[in-house]
């Protein structure tokens, strides 16, 4: 039995320098025994083709907490272009961040390989002392154990095989790095004519122009719908749900009607994660009930079709009382003018960055939607569109920046079809995918708060992000 004995000292032997290794040298040279950089903990920079006319932006808002994403495509004009090296700078940056993105692998994949073989130490300082302890016998019993013990050790080769993989990539990344920064080396001295702290001046006065440019943005064209983010499945087929667009970000309330006519409970929960569990929620009863899904919460007030009649109401939440009410000139009521699902939506309240809307129609346009400018104040109308598009042919409608956005369809295989310009009174057919996962849109909305859509689908509440694009002018600009 010496054999056995000696071949078996020999493997954990080397499994013992094999782990002392891995636990002080590789650790080291993948970072891990010092800061890291985690996923999503870092920021992600892509440059662009530089655009001729101007600074152009897109906008797009990821979460319904009112946080929003600029991307900056910078003209041909500025001091980031100009250099002759912008490209080769360009494609370094890319393989920087190629050789960063593998770091992070091989990071994840040893941290995850060499805590298996930590685990794995108890095993095998067990199994050497037992071997110590043999006084150069050992019996059948315990040598199978010592053998069923072993290959509960097998699939450390596997590790270890990837282990040495892992070292030669390391080995050429290293070198490849080193490369980098030669390149980076002879750039910066090429560029010798800016010093460090100069580069880091003009990079922060870019920065500043293009936060200046982000803060000053309020509007710009749809160019993009997401996919839908359903946040609850609640209620019957048919209701809306919202939040205040006027109200401060810490704001997060949400309120809730679900059906399309005859109802008066208006549900008002404390969070959006009250509303997603169903809980903390005050009722508000309202004194006229509601026609349609067309309602809409601006500045601590809904706004609401009273059933059977083409009166808006207005009804503040704090006071549990009608503020005003007052009759839109004309305006169908009572399914004469809804939208193909029908439904009572013949009014449909909006707001957007500019202030509240009404979009409706009336016998005398030949039942084409108009869109009408409110003074939320008074509901008296300021201003009047004819868009020239049937309100029975849209599936449904929402406003960003004074355009108002039609629908084709409120089923399933629905685009923003039509955009309507109400500061040019001019329109335009659109094709922006829109993904109607449920199939049945009976409510949809935008919020300028937060720059996204709120839809009622088929007894979903679901959120949409949207993105904008904008053209700053940079006449004049130095």
């Amino acid at each position: 039995m010496s054999v056995p004995l000696l071949k078996i000292g020999a493997v954990l032997s080397t499994m013992a320098m094999v782990t002392n290794w891995m636990s002080q040298t590789l650790p080291s040279l993948v970072g891990l025994n010092g800061t890291v950089s985690r996923a999503g903990a870092s920021e992600k920079i892509t440059l662009f083709q530089s655009p001729e006319e101007g600074w152009q932006l897109y906008t797009s808002a990821q979460a319904p907490d009112g946080k929003c994403i600029c991307t900056a495509v910078i003209p041909a004009q500025s001091t980031c272009s100009r250099d002759g090296r912008s490209r080769e700078l360009r494609q370094l940056m890319e393989k920087v961040q190629n050789v960063s993105q593998s770091m992070e692998v091989l990071e994840l994949r040893t941290f995850r390989d060499l805590q298996y073989v930590r685990s794995m130490e108890t095993l095998m300082r067990s199994l050497d002392a037992r071997l110590r302890a043999a006084d150069g016998s050992v019996s059948a019993k315990s040598f199978q154990e010592l053998k069923d013990r072993m290959t509960e050790l097998l699939p450390l080769g596997s590790v270890l095989e990837q282990y040495k993989a892992d070292t030669r990539t390391i080995v050429r990344l290293r070198e490849e790095v080193r490369n980098l920064s030669g390149s980076l080396a002879a750039i910066q001295e090429e560029m010798g004519a800016y010093g460090y702290e100069d580069l880091q001046q003009r990079v922060m006065a870019l920065e500043a122009r293009l936060h200046a440019c982000a803060q000053k943005l309020g509007c710009g064209k749809l160019t993009g719908v997401s996919n839908p983010i359903t946040v609850r499945a609640m209620g019957s087929r048919f209701g809306s749900w919202m939040t205040d667009t006027m109200a401060p970000s810490a704001d997060s309330r949400v309120w809730y009607m679900d059906g399309y006519y005859k109802g008066r409970r208006v549900l008002e929960f404390r969070t959006l994660g009250d509303f997603i569990k169903g809980q903390n929620f005050i009722q508000h009863l309202l004194p006229q009930p509601w026609a349609g899904t067309g309602h809409v919460v601006y500045n601590g007030s809904l706004f609401y079709n009273k059933y059977q009649s083409n009166v808006v109401v207005k009804y503040h939440f704090r006071s549990r009382s009608v503020l005003v009410q007052r009759s839109l000139p004309g305006a169908g009521y009572n399914n004469t003018f809804p939208y193909s699902w029908g439904g009572f939506s013949d009014m449909d309240f909006m707001v957007d960055e500019s202030g509240l809307w009404a979009v409706y129609t009336t016998n005398q346009n030949a039942g084409n939607i108009v869109v009408s400018r409110l003074d939320p104040h008074t509901l008296e109308v300021m201003r009047s569109w004819d868009t020239g598009y049937p309100k029975r042919s849209a599936g449904e409608a929402f406003m960003i920046c004074g355009v108002l956005y039609v629908t084709n369809s409120h089923l399933a295989g629905a685009k923003v079809y039509f955009a309507y310009f109400t500061n040019t009174s001019s329109y335009e057919y659109t094709d922006v995918p829109f993904h109607n996962q449920y199939s049945h849109i009976s409510m949809l909305d935008y919020n300028p708060r937060e720059r996204a859509l709120y839809t009622w689908n088929n007894g979903h509440q679901v959120l949409y992000n949207v993105t904008l694009f904008h053209v700053i002018s940079t006449a004049g600009d130095p």
